[in-house]
């Protein structure tokens, strides 16, 4: 009974926190002085509706509503309002899924209202939103800020309740109540920008729950090469979480090469997540392990038509050694009619669900309003793994244009693997969008 009664805690929470932004974006948008205006209004619904078999033979039927809504207002002093809402429910049409049981039926992603300013990119946002700034990934219900300053100087700040994303039964995981952060950075757009930034968590009865500091840059010394990057330190476990870099050059329209690296201590970087399923309650994740990964690619567009790939990763893992994953790949398209494509890799690892080859190939056709693709990949292991030699997936899926604003498809996919002999997935969904536009010179919302 606890457990259910905290469900649907949060669910009351979600629900007020989207009413009340609602309430707020309305009285912003419609009891706004004499000014010209574009206001727009906007939104899409996905339907869909799942279809498999589980390894015990249970029939799962989970149908999804998918439902995003954007309100826009733009002034013709150049300020702006906007409010957008995303939010999914779902419900079981026969057995239920046991492996979900811990999952929510339904959730509030996302419900902000965002003011632009006129001048300095000014941006203010209030309500359930994800912040991206540096060293914070964070989906929050609080208060974002930003703004550009002379020199090239743009600072970031936010605060607010950390939103949890919920896999693992309560109280098992708890997340922080509170977290708040900044980014300050300097740049110019045409060669570098370097940033700064921190965040901090905060949970009752700890002092110390997150802490964590990182630095970004953005590099073009000349058009042809990009050099962009981050590292992350995680000051509570005294360790880098994570760095990450990749740098690319063209020294023709037609040839990308790359380069990246990675190197990401699990210790530190999992140390205290909003995100369940990557806690340390999680079986599954060794935290005890860094890795590293080395990567290259190469990318040809020469020949009309036409691509041409080519990508290596080297994978190092203290606890489970080292793995290199090779290949190349090749697509044809003609623009809106069709696209055909294959790939071929090499997995040699120290064990043996690392060492495989895979082989992938597709298609996608456009005939009048209807979209059809076809998928099909194949892994075969150098020794069987759990019985299975060949592992492969095939889907197939075609969409239809009714009209404009309505459209349905269908996706089948049919896989084995060494987890399961055999599976068969289906799904069907029907998108609809729609859009409403007003403009004016003058007079107020109320007006209209």
């Amino acid at each position: 009974m606890k457990h259910n009664h905290m469900k649907k805690t949060g669910r009351s929470s979600c629900l007020a926190l989207g009413v009340g932004v609602s309430v707020l974006a309305s009285s912003l948008f419609w009891s706004t002085p004499v000014m010209a205006y574009d206001y727009s209004f906007s939104g899409e619904s996905n339907t869909i509706l799942r279809m498999r078999k589980t390894a015990d033979k249970a029939t799962i039927i989970p149908a999804y509503e998918y439902l995003r809504l954007n309100m826009t207002d733009n002034r013709s002093d150049g300020s702006g309002v906007s409010f957008y809402l995303g939010a999914w429910g779902r419900g079981d049409l026969a057995d239920k899924d046991l492996s979900t049981t811990t999952n929510p039926d339904g959730d509030l992603q996302y419900a902000y209202l965002t003011y632009r300013a006129p001048k300095n990119n000014t941006v203010t946002t209030i309500g359930r939103q994800f912040i991206s700034e540096g060293v914070a990934s964070e989906r929050i219900d609080g208060l974002y800020v930003r703004s550009d300053f002379a020199y090239g100087i743009g600072v970031a700040t936010f605060f607010g309740n950390t939103v949890i994303t919920q896999r693992l039964p309560q109280p098992a995981y708890q997340g922080g109540t509170l977290i708040y952060g900044a980014r300050i950075s300097q740049s110019d757009k045409k060669y570098y920008s370097v940033g700064l930034s921190a965040l901090k968590g905060a949970r009752e009865g700890d002092g110390r729950y997150r802490e964590e500091e990182g630095v970004d840059l953005w590099l073009r010394p000349i058009g042809s090469v990009d050099l962009n990057g981050r590292s992350s330190y995680n000051s509570i476990t005294d360790g880098w979480m994570e760095h990450s870099y990749a740098l690319s050059y063209s020294p023709l329209s037609s040839l990308r090469l790359g380069v990246d690296y990675s190197s990401v201590n699990l210790k530190d970087y999992l140390a205290n997540v909003t995100t369940s399923a990557l806690s340390f309650l999680n079986p599954i994740l060794n935290v005890n392990n860094r890795q590293n990964v080395v990567g290259a690619s190469a990318t040809y567009t020469g020949i009309k038509n036409l691509t041409l790939g080519a990508d290596y990763k080297h994978y190092n893992y203290d606890h489970s050694g080292s793995a290199a994953y090779f290949g190349g790949k090749a697509s044809y398209s003609f623009p809106e009619e069709l696209v055909v494509g294959c790939a071929v890799h090499r997995m040699d690892g120290g064990v043996n669900e690392l060492r495989y080859s895979e082989y992938r190939a597709y298609a996608a056709k456009k005939i009048a309003h209807t979209d059809l693709t076809i998928d099909a990949t194949n892994t075969n292991y150098d020794k069987e793994i759990s019985g299975i030699k060949n592992s492969y997936a095939i889907t197939g899926a075609v969409g239809y244009e009714i009209n404009r604003k309505l459209k349905i498809g269908a996706d089948m996919e049919f896989s084995r693997n060494p987890d399961f002999s055999g599976e068969v997935r289906g799904l069907v969904k029907a998108t609809y969008t729609f859009d409403t536009k007003f403009a004016a010179e003058g007079g107020t919302k109320s007006e209209k």
